[in-house]
């Protein structure tokens, strides 16, 4: 098996990063349409490069594969990191990578997973996020798991001859309704 169930959702479940995986990713990274809205679109990534990126982010840090439940199929990825356990902060970053599954609420899912793992196993209280303005579905997605803009930073992505804000957003432990872990975690 590829994939190992650490964080079970309806749809999806969040797996350690896969090793093999490094040709599935630089696929996606090098799609332009999914660089453009990580900010990446002048950057080339190669197969050697992924798959040190790889090597590292299954080392270290809250790393995660994205697979759909119904067949183990990867679909993205998604991070915790910049954790700073004495203040209970993080920065959280998703990519669902085919997009053929973009727009179905599986990123959504896989976010409010993150979330609540971040919540009630890190002992996290405030985790925040960066999205381009640009990318409206991002947005949308983020909103409906409970993030909130509390910041812009001014045309700060500037591509096509255009300025684009980035938009800051975040949640907060007392705001995350979710209950993926409940039966999972000790009640008492």
């Amino acid at each position: 098996m590829r994939y190992f169930c650490k964080i079970p959702g309806r749809n999806i479940y969040l797996s350690p990063i896969n090793l093999e995986d490094a040709e599935i990713y630089t696929k996606w990274i090098n799609d332009l349409p999914t660089a453009i809205n990580l900010g990446h679109a002048s950057q080339i990534f190669t197969l050697e490069s992924e798959r040190e990126m790889l090597e590292t982010l299954a080392k270290e840090g809250q790393n995660f594969a994205i697979v759909l439940k119904k067949n183990d199929e990867l679909i993205g990825n998604c991070s915790l990191f910049s954790i700073r356990q004495l203040h209970r902060a993080a920065e959280l970053g998703i990519f669902i990578g085919n997009p053929a599954y973009r727009g179905k609420g599986l990123g959504t899912e896989a976010v409010e997973l993150l979330v609540e793992y971040g919540f009630k196993i890190l002992n996290l209280n405030n985790i925040m996020l960066r999205v381009f303005a640009f990318n409206k579905g991002a947005v949308k997605a983020y909103e409906k798991a409970g993030f909130k803009t509390f910041g812009r930073r001014s045309e700060a992505y500037y591509i096509n001859g255009k300025y684009y804000d980035e938009i800051f957003m975040e949640i907060l432990a007392k705001d995350c309704h979710t209950q993926y872990l409940n039966s999972l975690l000790p009640d008492e």
